[in-house]
């Protein structure tokens, strides 16, 4: 059953989100007409009013983080040509290009763990030599090392790549990494579902509905994911609304969703970022905020919303938190995909300075886990920043 949502009606200025707002009082969903409308409107602060209310039905102003650390063991991919708006990926011989050994995992790991990390997410290329055997190995070794801490990763588009390089199918896969430590995936590979996006952006990726068939698979098999949509380059408001009701009725079907994360592209160092003459200029707040909120409005089966501060900055996340976010992107340790692509923040945040930027925004800070419980909360503020 959907939370009550309290909202102020006069607190909107568009016309056409009065009918929306009603429906989200009501508890009703919205429609694709109704999202085109959010996404629409220029009344940003009457739509992130509605999201805010929204979001503050089911979680008050409590705000969730991870103590969380990327790992990205290999940067080779077979897709190196044909995914126009990546910047990270290198072809094997290529200046740049790199596989990490095992010991390059274990000291990478140890380097930020000191009891503090909680969650690694691995991600890479698609990498021929690094199949089923290379990932198996690497978690049970980081098992081994650190059993409690959580591990999430691999997209569906590099379990898909470890289906195909062994032959074997993504549930046979899925359970072979389960059994060698994986806990729960990302979210990552989506970008925009649209056969025409993709086949501009990333031709010869795996398509919407292959991605929604690995994480239905794993989700059959009790490994939780989390789900992205890559936004701000050649798709429409209508292919934005598509994805997301594909997001949407997978987890009507299977519930195995933890998180919504949209996810801004940055076009520097990236054929696509040339070819659209937008070399410098990412994507806008605006934009940004309205994506965040739209994601909460119309994914009203999801429970939580996250801002990834790395690709649209502490500030804007900072304000995306009365948009209708209740999650922040983690403490990562070391980030290198999106800054590869023009990132200009910091690769790092400690959890003191996650704490008072949640702090910052008038919210309660939460440490959670991966699975969304909440380890602590940071009730109180310092005596020494409140002086």
């Amino acid at each position: 059953m959907a939370p009550t949502v309290v909202l102020d009606r006069l607190r909107i200025n568009d016309p056409a989100l009065l009918p929306i707002a009603d429906k989200v009082i009501a508890g009703e969903r919205l429609s694709a007409d109704d999202g085109l409308a959010l996404f629409g409107t220029s009344d940003l602060l009457g739509l992130g009013f509605m999201a805010d209310a929204a979001n503050q039905a089911r979680h008050g102003n409590q705000v969730t983080f991870a103590a969380n650390q990327h790992i990205n063991p290999t940067n080779i991919c077979t897709l190196r040509k044909t995914c126009v708006f990546c910047s990270y990926a290198r072809l094997p011989k290529e200046d740049g290009a790199y596989r990490y050994t095992m010991d390059q995992v274990w000291a990478e790991a140890e380097s930020a763990t000191g009891g503090l990390t909680r969650e690694w997410h691995i991600v890479g290329g698609l990498d021929m030599k690094a199949g089923l055997s290379y990932y198996s190995e690497m978690f049970r070794g980081l098992k081994e090392r650190h059993p409690l801490v959580h591990i999430k990763a691999l997209t569906a588009v590099e379990i898909a790549h470890i289906a195909r390089i062994e032959k074997m199918s993504v549930r046979d896969v899925l359970i072979a990494l389960r059994d060698a430590g994986l806990d729960t995936m990302p979210g990552g590979g989506a970008e925009v579902f649209s056969p025409g996006v993709r086949a501009t952006i990333a031709e010869k990726k795996l398509s919407g509905t292959e991605y929604i068939d690995v994480h239905r698979t794993a989700h059959a098999l009790g490994i939780r994911s989390n789900c992205t949509m890559l936004y701000g380059h050649v798709e429409t408001y209508a292919d934005r609304i598509h994805h997301l009701g594909m997001l949407r009725d997978l987890q009507d079907e299977t519930g195995g969703f933890l998180a919504y994360i949209p996810l801004a592209y940055h076009p520097d160092n990236n054929e696509l970022g040339i070819e659209l003459g937008r070399t410098g200029t990412a994507t806008t707040g605006f934009d940004d905020l309205k994506n965040l909120a739209v994601g909460r409005l119309f994914l009203d089966n999801f429970e939580h919303i996250k801002s990834h501060w790395i690709m649209v900055t502490p500030a804007l996340s900072q304000l995306s938190l009365s948009f209708g976010v209740n999650d922040l992107e983690g403490t990562v340790v070391r980030e290198k995909i999106y800054h590869e692509a023009g990132a200009h923040t910091a690769q790092s945040m400690s959890l003191d300075e996650i704490v008072r930027l949640i702090r910052g925004a008038g919210k309660i800070p939460a440490e959670r886990d991966s699975f969304y419980h909440v380890l602590r909360v940071f009730a109180e503020t310092p005596q020494s920043e409140a002086a």
